[in-house]
């Protein structure tokens, strides 16, 4: 049986492969992070940062979830345009929402360095 925290982390995923952000369960002030947008809060923030990167993102492949109590760590790939981006991401989940998103990669396929 899927831990329910996991199938929130696979709807956001999902809704990133669908382009269609409006299926990201996301708290209304989800903390994120990551090495391109750096900091920020706010679900609509968020939107705005992933919603740039929508075209680009060919498919997502997930390698493993680890969970503990209200986290998830998730090892995922990105298909993008810059090639496959490797990713760790960990989230928080509340009451079925991600209130916590902070991703870890290689940002230079993308920034170009």
């Amino acid at each position: 049986m899927k831990n329910e925290n996991i199938a929130v982390v696979e709807a956001y995923l999902g809704s990133l492969e669908k382009r269609d952000l409006s299926l990201a369960p996301f708290a209304a002030e989800i903390y994120f992070e990551d090495p391109v947008a750096g900091k920020g809060t706010g679900a609509e923030n968020f939107k705005a940062f992933l919603g740039g990167f929508l075209p680009a993102i060919n498919g997502t492949h997930i390698h493993q979830h680890i969970s503990e109590g209200d986290y998830v760590v998730t090892h995922w790939e990105a298909d993008t345009v810059f090639g496959i981006i490797p990713m760790l991401e960990k989230f928080h989940i509340i009451d079925g929402k991600i209130t916590e998103a902070i991703a870890y990669f290689d940002p230079r396929p993308i920034i170009g360095s």
